[in-house]
């Protein structure tokens, strides 16, 4: 789940810093469609499309990255955005050549990655996920985001995985070897990384966030130490020539993902020091310890306000 690109939000993180520092953070819980009005999403905008191999592509729009197989076997997604996208993500595998959706596979249950479930599991396409995201979609839930918190509705039955795993599992679609890997909890408590061997891709959903700063969803499990392992192990099944889609901004090299655990980290230790020292949640905003990486993620406010949590709730 990423949102940098509105100037909404933007405010919205401005206010949540100033309530930071004066040590007060109340905010009452929206709907999914109440963020994304706030937000500012415009789910009539054009998709996007980038070729990654012969057989795999990304289309980019509203919400997160979804990866595109292709082949003689059918079509494989990683992701599906929201309803009113669907539409434009058929569209675009149509122009390249495929037909119906039959396998989506969830990077997570967060709602900008899996919302369009329901239509898609409602014209038969068979639903796949961590068994962690599957529990999560059948039950209301809370994620709290530190300027706001919203609440995510259960699916309906035919919008909740019914192929599920809980350490790795394997795909062999479309002439090549499709892995599905878990780390433990990270971005949330049932994060997949999803290898595409054949193609020399993997899609590291919400983990690994190329927009800004990651959000990490401790409410729900979520961990900033687990994000550091789960991109570490993640490194080590991939080689130098992998190419990386992350859950939102653009695909690149391997080189980006290695500088994003060295800031994951370096913040991480400078925040746990912190903590270790008896500073405050506001102390430490102030005290601003992703400051040499502000210019590259943007503002820090809510992972750093994520990352006190994840960390403080351990001792630091």
């Amino acid at each position: 789940m990423a949102f940098m690109n509105s100037s909404r939000l933007s405010a919205l993180v401005l206010v949540a810093a100033l309530m930071l520092a004066a040590k007060a953070f109340p905010h009452d819980a929206v709907s999914v469609e109440a963020f994304a009005a706030q937000v500012g999403w415009d789910f009539d905008a054009p998709v996007s499309v980038q070729k990654v191999s012969p057989n795999l592509l990304v289309v980019f729009g509203v919400g997160g990255n979804v990866a595109v197989s292709i082949g003689d076997q059918g079509v494989l997604i990683v992701d599906d955005q929201f309803p009113q996208t669907i539409g434009k993500i058929q569209q675009a595998i149509t122009d390249a050549g495929g037909g119906d959706i039959d396998f989506a596979i969830n990077t997570h249950w967060h709602f900008d990655h899996a919302d369009g479930n329901p239509a898609l599991g409602a014209e038969g396409t068979w639903l796949v996920s961590h068994a962690a995201s599957r529990r999560m979609m059948m039950s209301e839930q809370l994620v709290d985001l530190a300027v706001m918190s919203l609440i995510q509705q259960p699916y309906p039955a035919a919008g909740v995985p019914v192929i599920t795993f809980d350490t790795a599992m394997q795909f062999h679609f479309n002439d090549e070897k499709i892995e599905l890997l878990h780390f433990g909890p990270a971005h949330t408590t049932g994060d997949a990384a999803v290898i595409f061997r054949g193609s020399n891709a993997v899609h590291l959903g919400d983990v690994f966030n190329n927009s800004g700063y990651p959000f990490i969803d401790v409410h729900n499990g979520g961990d900033i130490d687990g994000m550091i392992r789960f991109c570490k192990g993640v490194l080590s099944q991939i080689d130098a020539d992998t190419q990386v889609i992350p859950g939102h901004g653009a695909i690149v090299g391997i080189e980006v993902l290695e500088a994003y655990i060295d800031m994951l980290e370096m913040t991480r230790k400078r925040i746990s020091r912190m903590i270790d020292a008896g500073m405050s949640l506001a102390e430490v905003a102030l005290a601003k310890p992703t400051a040499d990486y502000d210019e590259r993620y943007g503002d820090p406010t809510i992972y750093v306000h994520r990352s006190y949590a994840s960390l403080a709730r351990k001792g630091g």
